[in-house]
């Protein structure tokens, strides 16, 4: 278990250095818009694009997802594709620093966001999947938090060298011309990745795959088998299709919470420009990402102990709501709030209300991966985890498609926080309807998907 979840600590570059709160602000400040436009030095159109190559990212994982993980099912090699995806991940990761702040780069930005986001859905398949192999039904809430909070706390260790080396403390004196601070980054971020990928890449690991190897297919064999699966869910395993479509709604807006996170930290919320005295200290977007990460790895970890006490379904449900509460109160608080007296600037509610989030974002992730965990076969797991990327991605073109319709239509990156409510609010009322926890392990081979 240990060198999986180094991997994920690894992988802490995807989402808390790339996505969130470095190279995701970065695409969109306002030095990549056009000048002379109305919307010039408001990062509007770097959100906007970055919000529909986001988009296309996630169609491309709902097409390809399901196929890529049943055929690494078939063909034995759940750690060989891991492997290749990653070093795909860490080419993307590393050619963002060549992106510099000019409007003529930002096609290459989004580019290289959108591909390293699809690669890493493929590497978290195999990865995902390898819960099965490493856990058994009791313990699996447990082992799911501890990986998603290696994650986190892998995340606080790399913002923290990134702010002390490259951003705030430039111990490397590179300075900030040309932004070649923020773009070093992304080679850190890289390393990163790959130092504690190495562990479980370089370990034979003994998955349930490889037992289950068949003849290759064709890939249109392949997208017959898919629908085939999906029908054989829908007469033999109902409870998984509805809990994979229900989860495609709430963890898009979870993956919206961390894409959007920083951006609304920055330029709604303007984090790094307060002057009151609590900010003074702690008014960096990188350092609420740092004290983000340390809240949502506590928050995965015990959410993951009360997983195999009450359910996932339970925890699930709890931190849904407590998210969409807590993402209500956000948007009264986007202009300064009297409480009993008390005035309450943005700033300060963000940092409350937005570790908040982060305390509730955890559980529900890492539940979520456990509730598969336990209904999936282990031989069958790429293949079901395929399917999950699928509905969690494959709708993923919803959330950053309704942001970027708010933002044309009312203008203002804060129209991401309406949106994100009302993709989670039907993910979390689907979860209520029509899902029940699982009821026991499952088995190699416990029933065949394929005969409809």
């Amino acid at each position: 278990m240990t060198k999986w979840s180094l991997w994920s600590w690894g992988n802490a570059t995807v989402s808390a250095v790339m996505t969130t709160f470095v190279f995701g602000t970065y695409l969109t400040s306002g030095v990549f818009d056009l000048p002379g436009t109305p919307e010039a030095e408001s990062g509007d159109r770097g959100a906007q694009y970055l919000a529909v190559a986001t988009a296309i990212a996630g169609a491309v994982v709902a097409l390809t997802a399901p196929v890529i993980g049943q055929r690494t099912d078939k063909a034995g090699r759940r750690r060989l594709w891991l492997t290749i995806n990653t070093v795909m991940i860490l080419v993307m990761v590393a050619a963002c620093f060549f992106v510099r702040p000019e409007e003529g780069y930002l096609l290459l930005g989004v580019t290289l966001m959108a591909l390293m986001g699809i690669f890493d859905e493929f590497a978290n398949l195999n990865y995902n999947a390898m819960i099965t192999d490493i856990s058994d039904h009791q313990r699996m809430g447990r082992v799911s938090g501890i990986g998603w909070g290696a994650g986190y706390l892998g995340g606080i260790v790399l913002l923290l060298i990134c702010y002390v080396t490259l951003i705030e403390g430039d111990l490397l004196g590179l300075g900030g011309d040309d932004a070649v601070n923020i773009r070093t980054v992304a080679l850190v971020a890289a390393g990163w990745h790959l130092l504690f990928a190495l562990p479980l890449l370089l370990t034979k690991v003994n998955t349930a795959d490889q037992h289950a190897t068949e003849e290759k297919v064709t890939v249109r064999e392949s997208y017959l088998r898919l629908f085939r699966v999906i029908a054989g869910l829908w007469h033999k395993d109902r409870n998984t299709l509805w809990f994979l479509i229900s989860s495609a709604a709430y963890r898009d807006g979870l993956s919206a919470i961390f894409t959007w996170g920083a951006v609304l930290g920055v330029h709604v919320y303007r984090i790094e420009d307060s002057t009151i005295p609590f900010t003074e200290i702690a008014g960096s977007v990188l350092l609420f990402g740092i004290a983000g990460n340390v809240v949502a790895a506590l928050g995965a970890i015990a959410g993951g102990w009360f997983d195999d006490k009450i359910g996932p379904r339970a925890v699930i449900a709890t931190s849904l709501w407590s998210l969409l509460v807590i993402a209500v109160i956000m948007w009264i608080f986007v202009d300064e709030r009297q409480i009993g007296g008390i005035s309450v600037s943005p700033v300060e509610a963000f940092w409350l209300f937005g570790l908040l989030l982060c305390l509730f974002v955890g559980p529900a992730q890492a539940s979520s991966r456990a509730f598969l965990g336990r209904l999936a076969p282990p031989d069958r797991a790429g293949e079901l985890f395929g399917l999950y990327a699928t509905a969690g991605r494959g709708m993923s073109f919803l959330t950053p498609g309704l942001i970027a319709l708010l933002i044309a239509l009312f203008g203002g990156q804060v129209m991401a926080i309406p949106g994100i409510i009302i993709i989670l609010g039907a993910g979390l009322a689907l979860l209520l309807i029509l899902v029940r926890d699982p009821t026991g392990p499952a088995k190699m081979h416990e029933h065949s998907l394929n005969d409809g």
